[in-house]
């Protein structure tokens, strides 16, 4: 087994140094082939000089160098794209994540997990404005996609390379990693991980992500529920809205036909054609959308099912021939 370790960089040059050591030490406790990638995310201090110093001194080490800040996400991404590894393991490159919890990981996933997932339990980040929206974000994550995580923030991770192979990051959607492995079916758990005060430089994390972080658990959402049949969602949300514009409608036309109630001068009026305006408009969207879906999916030849194995099919075969 090769192991492949993805550290995304972004302005950490005083902690590059200190994590390599710290990580070299741990990898050659581990009996398993190793290589260490580091994406470097547009730094605009000396972290890209120090990588590419280690580099040339370690043959087991790979830089991949942005050309700007492109963000965590589009950097976990290309560590997924360029690493070998038949398991995968992210950290942050800020020294918080513990190296020494690698072994640990990668026990659990001997187990049969394809995905094993950081928990910060003791965590050494201020209360107000890191802990406390984490917090209530990983409760919202965990009920919207049903993947229940303590920890959904948590950078450290270990991966088998065929569950990253079905994962596609957009926006800030790294935190949402195990919703979306869970999509392609793929086995999760969490464990306890060690989490350790910053020493030096500044967090690149703040609470005004916040509203980035919702609106990109709404797209994971809609891609885990419905990206094969939006017009479940589109059409459900037209007959709804078209339902109440005919409903209140009717309830008009009664009144004017049997209790002469007059129809022109009431809102309820304006209400209703526009709920059946909606309603018709989320049905076409639904419509259109299913039109795209069916359009990706034959042009790109790309299935709407993930398979795990195959048993049986070469005896067929052999049988056959």
């Amino acid at each position: 087994m090769k192991l492949s370790v993805v550290i995304p960089v972004y302005n950490e040059e005083e902690n590059i140094n200190l994590l390599y050591d710290e990580l070299k030490g741990v990898l050659k406790t581990i009996e398993h082939e190793h290589e260490i990638l580091f994406v470097d995310d547009g730094s605009s201090d000396a972290s890209l000089s120090l990588l590419e110093k280690i580099q040339q001194q370690d043959k087991n080490v790979i830089v991949v160098s942005f050309r700007r800040n492109f963000g965590q996400t589009a950097a976990m991404s290309a560590g997924f794209d360029y690493a070998t590894g038949d398991v995968i393991v992210t950290m942050d490159g800020d020294m918080q994540n513990d190296p020494h919890d690698i072994p640990m990981f990668l026990k659990k996933m001997e187990e049969g997990y394809e995905l094993v997932s950081g928990w910060r339990h003791d965590r050494q980040d201020p209360f107000l404005n890191r802990r406390l929206p984490s917090m209530i974000a990983n409760k919202v994550i965990s009920v919207v996609t049903g993947v229940h995580l303590h920890d959904y923030g948590c950078t450290l991770k270990t991966f088998r390379k065929e569950i990253t192979q079905g994962i596609r990051l957009y926006g800030e959607m790294h935190r949402f990693i195990p919703a979306i492995a869970s999509g392609v079916g793929g086995k999760i758990t969490e464990v306890k991980a060690n989490h350790r005060p910053r020493r030096f430089g500044t967090s690149k994390y703040g609470i005004s992500r916040t509203l980035r972080v919702v609106l990109d658990l709404m797209t994971v959402k809609f891609l885990l529920s419905y990206a094969t049949r939006p017009i479940h969602v589109f059409g459900t949300l037209g007959l709804v809205s078209g339902g109440s514009g005919f409903f209140i409608a009717f309830i008009m036309t009664v009144q004017r036909m049997f209790f002469d109630i007059p129809m022109a001068n009431r809102p309820l009026l304006l209400l209703a054609i526009l709920l059946i305006l909606m309603g018709m408009q989320f049905i076409y969207m639904g419509l259109l959308g299913e039109l795209q879906v069916r359009t990706y999916h034959e042009s790109q030849k790309k299935p709407i099912y993930v398979v795990r194995r195959v048993l049986g099919q070469q005896e067929q075969e052999e049988k056959a021939g």
